[in-house]
């Protein structure tokens, strides 16, 4: 069957196509007498749905495939380090962190004591 071939997605997009044809008085493409009308309430979904298992509907989905390369991939070169300029590297990423951090001076819990007992009192002031 070819139905099985659909996602849920395709299937859904043909059944409301084909039930939206029906409800618009398209004629069915397959003879169901009145009383298995009856029996699906005229339901244009459920025509549908018995049009597609019944693999009857002239609909085609097209799946674009990605087009593959051929060859072989090519190795990223990543250059090799030795540990000894490793070593070098951080040691010098260390002292410019270390001179950046002395001048943007740490605070000291004593600074930030000082700003408390100063901000207290001008808001006794006010």
């Amino acid at each position: 069957m070819e139905h099985e071939k659909f996602t849920k997605y395709e299937r859904a997009r043909i059944l409301g196509a084909r039930a939206l044809q029906i409800a618009m008085n398209a004629p069915l493409l397959i003879k169901i007498n009145q009383e298995d009308l009856e029996k699906l309430n005229f339901d244009a979904l459920k025509i549908a749905e018995v049009e597609l298992n019944s693999d009857i509907l002239p609909i085609s989905i097209k799946k674009p495939m990605p087009k593959m390369k051929e060859g072989a991939l090519k190795r990223v070169k990543v250059p090799k380090v030795s540990d000894a300029s490793k070593e070098d590297s951080e040691e010098e990423l260390e002292k410019e962190i270390a001179e950046e951090g002395e001048i943007m001076e740490l605070a000291r819990p004593e600074d930030e004591m000082e700003e408390e007992s100063d901000s207290d009192f001008s808001d006794e002031r006010e």
